[in-house]
């Protein structure tokens, strides 16, 4: 089973992502839109119990079908710091994944990957850990600026940093509704993942992949309970 180390404080958690930012690989395009495998992973919380229940969906990319389910539940083991999130939820997301007997192909995380305040998202400090290819697709920018992508299915425009750097993309799922936020994870080009997120939109503005594994993951907390 892949495993995390949980840190002890905010400083060992910084610095272990310090560490594990150099290990991201940007130089890969990663598997082809609409083949093979794609999984998408999300998490949910009881606060009042200190759980947090994590579901990995395995999706057909041609069809969309679902492959496989599985789903872990744990006590949460890091508190709450924004741009720490992973810390709380990797433990309990790598153990979802552990228990698919399929292989996940690409990972698809409803977060973050490089656009995060300190460039090592939730898709990033995955992919890293596992060598899977990964990505991140976020329902809001973050703290990061962008210009209102084209009204039309695919219209993008660059998420920037604040020293210009494009760190993802607002995507445009479907005409005329709110652009979806896109950046890499490890392993997957931008203008890849991008294509990915538009094969997993026919029809919502949230991936087919999100949209399974949510569904799931409050069933999972619910029966947890």
């Amino acid at each position: 089973m892949t495993s995390v180390k949980t840190p002890a404080d905010e400083a060992e958690a910084r610095a272990i992502q310090d560490e594990l930012r150099h290990h991201v690989v940007l130089d890969e395009s990663g598997p082809p839109p609409g083949r093979g495998l794609v999984t998408g992973v999300d998490v949910a919380y009881d606060d009042t119990r200190d759980l947090v229940a994590a579901v990995a969906v395995v999706l057909d990319a041609a069809t969309l079908e679902v492959v496989e389910e599985a789903t872990a539940v744990g006590h949460v083991s890091f508190p709450y710091v924004p741009g720490l999130l992973a810390f709380r939820e990797l433990p309990t997301v790598l153990a979802a994944l552990d228990a698919l007997t399929a292989g996940p192909g690409l990972v698809v995380c409803d977060g973050y990957g490089l656009a995060h305040p300190r460039g090592f998202g939730l898709a990033c400090h995955l992919g890293v850990v596992t060598g899977l290819p990964s990505i991140g697709v976020a329902k809001n920018p973050f703290t990061f600026t962008h210009d209102e992508p084209g009204s039309r299915r695919g219209d993008a425009s660059a998420l920037l940093a604040a020293d210009g750097t494009e760190v993802g993309r607002a995507l445009r799922t479907q005409d005329a509704t709110k652009p979806v936020f896109v950046s890499v994870g490890h392993k997957v080009s931008l203008d890849n993942a991008c294509a990915h997120v538009l094969a997993l939109s026919p029809r919502f503005r949230i991936p087919e992949t999100t949209r399974r594994a949510d569904s799931l993951c409050r069933r999972a907390l619910r029966e947890a309970s």
